[in-house]
């Protein structure tokens, strides 16, 4: 929630020269966006005359899980534009790859049960998932593995989030250059205070808990006590994960990991991995065919990629009652973005309400938080939803924490993984104080007030908050964290004063979510879907899915930009410093 609403004023006045610019700009992008748009329909007719909207499933078909590009929790719409964007002469237009948890999730159920699918091919290791998803993906491969099918994995080189992912498989491959990362953990975060300094900006802050630690970076050079605490707690939580399900299913005692993670075996030879029992098999990944030659017992096979296997026609339900299951993913914002929008959640909440057939929701929620407001207008509709009887479940993914914590807790019952992050029940705000930017450059600022705080707005950005404007804004912060430990209290059933014990923005693992009484139960989005069904009483139903997929020419859009990483990083200070506002936002870490 932004302290102020600001409209910039028009400072080019009558001068043409700038519009002439603006047009030019205009008409080139009016050219690209017509030129792509053209192309995407020829594709699509082309796709139309030559392909179906369905796959068969043959005989002796392999999943190829290829772990690469980055998971997200709904799949996208296959977009015509993509095939364009790689060979543009000029930008940075290829848009970097997702791939559904949904679909690979439902592929691993379809390829379990159906036999005509012989088993499962892990290839790469480069997938970028957080350890709860990444959990989520091992599970399934582990409840595949029951069927008496078996799994194997490829990669030139393994990340140490993947190894844990690949380690279920049967056999592990490696390229005879490659290696698992099998490293242990860090945590790093970025710091910006002397950035700011030199630039002639103070952020000043305001905050409600020890924890809340997402500000730090903008008035800290390293970790404040209680932040290296929180985050050592999770981190050690996090590897004591990845320790026990390896040694499980590789059988390498726990201790021996430790010994393997110390000698850095990211930088170890494939002959070592192979010793340590890390991997099973020295093969050039060009020579996988011979491989699956041996394990499908034919030359004949087939493979199929997540994509196309979930294009393979699954049965249809005629069952009228439903089991709405709603994706919440991203950092929490009021009015747009790219991740959980305020105004279009409440719009998508208003219509599962209006739905008689809707009789269960089950919110999948992966978000670090966001704005406060935005969380609290979230968490207003879904009390309306359950106000109508219908039992409103979350399943937690890698993060619900902070804004993401405040969107659950008003469910009946909550699910999470062992490695979810969550809690980060705490409120800041953040106003940046260009005062010493202002006096360097020459700006001079004067006007008439009427009553003593009239100029508060300018004065806090322009000069620099005094003692009373502090206090105001404050006590703004503080109600903004009484309300949001109020919202947790009711909706876990327990005394205020013990969410705020347990909050002060500390971040916590799903594991301790649960001895602490923030999170119901350990379990997956399968685990949610059935409790939904349990509450709602239902004998039979079948699953809608929301918000409805992206139109593919809003993600043409979106690949359009040709920003660097560099570029993105001081875009992403210059939001945090550009306007004030009061966030739900868990602090920011690396793992690797």
């Amino acid at each position: 929630m932004n302290f102020f609403n600001r409209r910039s004023n028009n400072v080019y006045g009558e001068d043409a020269r700038p519009r002439r610019k603006v047009g030019c700009l205009g008409g080139c992008l009016i050219f690209l966006v017509v030129y792509f748009l053209c192309c995407g329909i020829l594709g699509w007719l082309m796709g139309d005359m030559f392909s179906s909207s369905t796959v068969e499933l043959k005989d002796k078909t392999v999943y190829r899980l290829q772990l690469k590009g980055t998971l997200v929790e709904q799949a996208k719409e296959a977009n015509p534009f993509a095939g364009l964007m790689g060979s543009m002469p000029y930008g940075n237009y290829a848009a970097e790859e997702s791939v559904g948890l949904d679909n690979i999730l439902s592929n691993i159920r379809l390829a379990k049960n159906d036999d005509k699918i012989l088993g499962i091919w892990l290839d790469d290791a480069s997938l970028s998932v957080a350890p709860a998803n990444a959990k989520v993906i091992r599970d399934a491969l582990l409840d595949f593995k029951t069927s008496g099918k078996w799994i194997i994995a490829s990669a030139k080189n393994y990340s140490q989030t993947n190894y844990y992912i690949v380690s279920v498989a049967d056999r592990i491959c490696i390229d005879p250059t490659g290696a698992v990362n099998w490293n242990g953990l860090s945590a790093q975060k970025m710091y910006f205070t002397r950035v700011l300094e030199k630039i002639g900006v103070e952020m000043q802050i305001l905050k409600v808990g020890t924890f809340k630690s997402a500000v730090e970076p903008f008035f800290r050079t390293s970790m404040s006590d209680a932040d290296r605490k929180q985050t050592k707690e999770y981190i050690d939580g996090i590897w004591a994960e990845y320790k026990s399900a390896v040694s499980a299913s590789r059988h390498i005692a726990e201790d021996q990991l430790d010994v393997l993670a110390d000698n850095y075996m990211g930088l170890q030879t494939a002959e070592d991995q192979v010793k340590a029992g890390l991997v099973d098999t020295i093969v050039y990944m060009q020579d996988m065919d011979s491989l699956l030659r041996v394990y499908t017992g034919t030359k004949d096979y087939n493979t199929l990629t997540t994509d196309k296997l979930a294009q393979v026609k699954r049965p249809e339900s005629k069952v009228k009652d439903k089991v709405a299951v709603l994706y919440l993913e991203g950092e929490i914002t009021d009015d747009s973005g790219d991740g959980i929008v305020g105004k279009d959640v409440v719009k998508t909440l208003k219509k599962i309400r209006k739905d008689d057939d809707i009789k269960a929701l089950v919110l999948r929620v992966n978000s670090p938080g966001g704005s406060a407001d935005a969380s609290e207008q979230i968490w207003h509709a879904v009390q309306n939803i359950k106000a109508d009887s219908i039992p409103v479940i979350v399943s937690m993914g890698d993060y619900a924490a902070s804004g993401g914590y405040y969107i659950s807790c008003g469910a009946d019952y909550i699910f999470a993984e062992p490695t979810t992050l969550t809690g980060s029940i705490g409120i800041f705000g953040t106003v940046p104080n260009v005062s010493k930017i202002r006096n360097k450059v020459g700006l001079d600022i004067d006007g008439i007030t009427t009553n003593r705080n009239s100029a508060l707005q300018s004065n806090a950005i322009y000069k620099g908050m005094n003692k009373e404007e502090h206090n105001l804004m404050q006590t703004m912060v503080e109600r903004g964290y009484d309300l949001f430990t109020s919202r947790c209290a009711e909706g876990r059933h327990v005394e205020q004063d013990y969410i705020k014990s347990i909050g002060e923005g500390r971040v916590w693992l799903g594991n301790k979510g649960v001895e602490i009484g923030i999170v119901d139960e350990l379990g997956n989005i399968d685990d949610a879907i059935a409790k939904a069904v349990e509450l709602a009483g239902l004998e039979s139903y079948k699953l809608t899915y929301y918000p409805e997929k992206q139109d593919p020419f809003e993600e043409l859009l979106k690949m359009l930009d040709n920003s660097t990483e560099e570029e993105r990083l001081i875009m992403k200070v210059r939001d945090f410093c550009s306007k004030p506002r009061i966030m739900a936002l868990m602090p920011e870490v690396n793992i690797q």
